[in-house]
């Protein structure tokens, strides 16, 4: 039994969890994270995984908000963008080799995150999600800030415009329960609700900045105390048209004005420069080539921070570009990069994944999914655009594949990860996150019966 297993190991030491071998603890960290992510019983699972939080925290592996350094990139930009990566499946076995790569090339700025559509279906609620990822930086050693990211906690807008009450319930209590998983870095999307019939940018704009700064303003009063959370806004719809310098402007000289406090704003704002979530699909199944419009990204990057002393702009869609685009963002002062789709596009097309599971997996979407299956769409296309959807029901599965599939890909997506860190020129940059971020590790009740 697991707990068995632990005691001894850490304890309770004046009301705070001390680790009293944190080489043993490292050791039994793959059998730890495993039993918490799959215990049966639903008290029992968030129990073990609390623990796992507790346990990277007192090891120096400690949830915390960005905005320190987006604030310090406000006042002058340091030349990197911050990547921000979204994990699908085998979450902890790419944790563990983004943290690896992260060491080996002292990277202190990237982010783990996950949006709210990726939290449904791939069945990661965020305590799990955070939990895995401190899981790994205890497995592998890695000490310092871990910066957890609700990505796009977004309003839908069929949804909002249905029963508009319903859905800020549902996006609220979302913030809630991520604030309390420990996601310190937040992104409210709310460009869904932007009205184009209005007759002017600010009226358009209107319900997007109304909206972030209701919102804002919830997550303010849940932040733990001496924690200020980076809230993130978003002003053009991925995959819409690209955005404009006038309505960055409307939308946070309207956000300003509406958010009407002396806790912070926002530290970053995300805008529309001609990419798409996940890429456009081509009936072969092959990717169609993007033109990004970096002088559109540039151009809102060094207005967010000369105006509004941001960090910058924040490019959505980024995984699927080719690699030669990458050495573009920094150039343009973009201050963030979200990628999903490009690493879950190795995982599923690796060589090292055995064919036979990979039928599998499709063989279950074709089944489960047959009803998302748009009107034109040819085989290839309905399985690149639905497959992301096979991780969350079929998790243990993907946790269960041997080592002999597992090392060789997570070197795969290694290589991937060492070639980001290096164009987007976060490479050395621990140094700068220990000097504007300071951790604040919460603390967490642990029972008592866990530690013997």
């Amino acid at each position: 039994m697991l707990l068995k297993k632990l005691k001894g190991l850490v304890s309770i030491r004046n009301g705070k969890l001390q680790v009293e071998d944190l080489a043993a603890v490292r050791n039994l960290m793959d059998e730890v994270v495993y039993e918490a992510v799959f215990a049966e019983d639903e008290e029992t699972k968030k129990d073990l995984l609390t623990l796992i939080t507790e346990i990277a925290k007192a090891a120096d592996a400690v949830p915390s908000s960005i905005q320190g350094l987006y604030e310090e990139m406000g006042r002058e930009y340091r030349g990197f963008t911050v990547p921000a990566i979204n994990i699908r499946g085998l979450t902890y076995d790419v944790s563990k080799a983004i943290f690896r790569k992260a060491m080996e090339k002292n990277v202190g700025a990237f982010i783990f995150e996950i949006a709210r559509s990726e939290i449904g279906y791939t069945k990661q609620r965020p305590l799990e999600y955070a939990a895995v990822v401190l899981a790994a930086a205890l497995k592998e050693g890695f000490r310092g800030p871990v910066f957890i990211q609700g990505d796009h906690f977004q309003l839908v807008r069929k949804n909002y415009m249905s029963d508009p009450a319903a859905e800020t319930a549902y996006v609220s209590g979302l913030i809630k329960e991520a604030i309390e998983a420990e996601f310190y870095n937040i992104d409210i999307d709310s460009s869904t609700l932007v009205d184009l019939e209005r007759p002017t940018i600010q009226e358009q704009q209107r319900p997007n900045f109304e909206k972030t700064a209701e919102l804002a303003s919830i997550i303010r009063n849940s932040q733990p105390a001496g924690i200020a959370i980076s809230v993130g806004g978003e002003i053009g719809e991925i995959g819409g048209k690209n955005s404009t310098p006038e309505e960055l402007r409307a939308y946070l000289d309207g956000f300003r004005e509406t958010f009407k406090s002396t806790d912070k704003g926002l530290s970053k704002l995300s805008v529309q420069t001609g990419t798409s979530h996940g890429g456009v699909v081509l009936p072969d199944g092959t990717l169609a080539k993007v033109k990004i419009d970096f002088e559109t990204l540039k151009r809102l990057s060094e207005i967010a921070r000369k105006e509004y002393s941001l960090s910058g702009a924040v490019q959505h869609g980024a995984s699927t570009l080719p690699e030669e685009a990458f050495d573009m963002f920094p150039k343009t002062g973009t201050s963030e990069v979200h990628l999903a789709t490009g690493f879950q596009n190795i995982i599923f097309d690796s060589k090292h994944l055995p064919a036979e599971f990979r039928a599998e997996m499709y063989s279950f979407i074709k089944q489960e999914y047959a009803k998302d299956r748009k009107e034109g769409q040819t085989e290839e296309q309905f399985i690149y655009s639905t497959r992301k959807k096979a991780f969350g029901p079929t998790k243990k599965r993907w946790w269960d594949l041997p080592a002999r599939v597992k090392e060789p890909l997570m070197k795969e997506l290694e290589g991937k990860f060492a070639l980001l860190f290096e164009k987007l020129k976060v490479s050395n940059t621990a140094d700068i996150v220990k000097n504007t971020v300071k951790p604040v590790a919460t603390k967490k009740t642990i029972k008592p019966e866990y530690l013997g």
